[in-house]
């Protein structure tokens, strides 16, 4: 089979001929139909997240060595299972989680294996979709999508399920004031569309390209601020009237934070998914006197990946925008990420 692998960090990715694999135990293979293109496979390709002061996490001090096979947003048809995988349907067509833990610390056994210190997750530490094949551990993290198309579900199992975790996690508010989003790329967007879904009252989206604003505006945003201006504060401020009570980062560069912290009202909430990178320095004491609500979050659980792909079908929620290209372009999808030209996102078809 066909695979785009990253060979060096920060080089093109070189086709390579491998055997095609054969599910054992409890595996499913794949065939890949689509496979999406987020800024974290950026960052795998770049080998390091920047923790800021000059401070990096190169992914090789955590075992994420070259040969990589890149993208975790993966639909596919199922091909062949393993002896233990159970009855699993040749041909049908799923959205694969690949967030996939070790399964059987207690994380993991609570239902976050997103969140596994020994984490197996396709695309980063397993063979991911940039290939014409892809292994599943499990039919377990395979999630049905008849009726919805494989370019437009695949963005599901990254920007979907990582928005609409992070959603979640602002609760009951988000049906009683407007919610501030940071960042109008992929994330932005599909935030965008789901918490139209979900009944939210809406998104004031900030973004520093005019056409991502655009965009915003043209996905239903109720407002768009300009995050490079002088006043962008402000401009915050009077559209929340009196401040934010409730901000999505999908950014998380330490220009971003800082926006979120000096546009949050009392009382306000901010989580933050986005991983550009940075450091921030905040006196402790304002966090209690304001107080502030800061929270973390990172993509979903497989259980959020399921409720996600049902409230699609049963709502028809719109798709952010997809550029479909050929697998043999994704070296200039991945130049085009980097530099900030991709609206949406951009899924490679094999």
């Amino acid at each position: 089979m066909r695979c785009y692998c990253v060979m060096h960090h920060s080089k093109p990715l070189e086709l390579v001929e491998r055997e095609t694999p054969q599910p054992e135990g409890t595996e499913v293979l794949v065939r890949v139909k689509a496979a999406g293109l987020c800024h974290t496979d950026l960052h795998i390709w770049e080998g390091f997240y920047d923790l800021g002061g000059g401070k990096r996490m190169n992914l090789a001090d955590r075992g994420i060595k070259p040969p990589i096979i890149l993208s975790h947003e993966i639909c596919g048809e199922v091909v062949a299972a393993g002896p233990d995988a159970g009855e699993v349907p040749t041909g049908s067509r799923f959205v694969i989680h690949p967030w996939i833990g070790c399964g059987e610390c207690p994380t993991c056994l609570r239902g976050d294996e997103n969140l596994c210190l020994k984490g197996r997750a396709l695309g980063v530490v397993k063979p991911g979709g940039f290939a014409d094949y892809v292994i599943v551990p499990h039919p377990r993290y395979l999630v049905n999508i008849d009726g919805l198309d494989d370019a437009e579900a695949a963005p599901l199992a990254c920007a979907g399920v990582t928005t609409y975790s992070a959603i979640k996690k602002l609760g009951e508010g988000i049906h009683r004031e407007p919610v501030v989003m940071i960042g109008a790329g992929g994330l932005g967007l599909m935030a965008i569309e789901v918490l139209k879904a979900l009944g939210g009252k809406g998104a004031i989206v900030v973004d520093i390209d005019p056409a991502k604003r655009e965009a915003a505006l043209a996905a239903g945003a109720l407002a768009v601020i300009d995050g490079k201006a002088a006043d962008a504060t402000s401009q915050i401020i009077a559209a929340t009237e009196g401040g934010a009570g409730q901000i999505l980062d999908l950014v998380g560069s330490s220009a971003t934070v800082s926006l979120a912290m000096q546009s949050a009202r009392r009382g306000g909430h901010i989580v933050i998914c986005g991983l550009m990178g940075g450091d921030l320095t905040i006196s402790l004491a304002t966090i209690p006197l304001r107080p502030l609500c800061i929270e973390g979050s990172y993509v979903g659980t497989l259980a959020e990946l399921r409720e996600l792909v049902e409230l699609v079908k049963r709502t028809g929620m719109k798709s952010i925008p997809v550029s479909r290209r050929p697998m043999a372009q994704v070296n200039q999808a991945i130049n085009d990420l980097h530099h900030g030209k991709v609206i949406g996102r951009a899924v490679l078809i094999p």
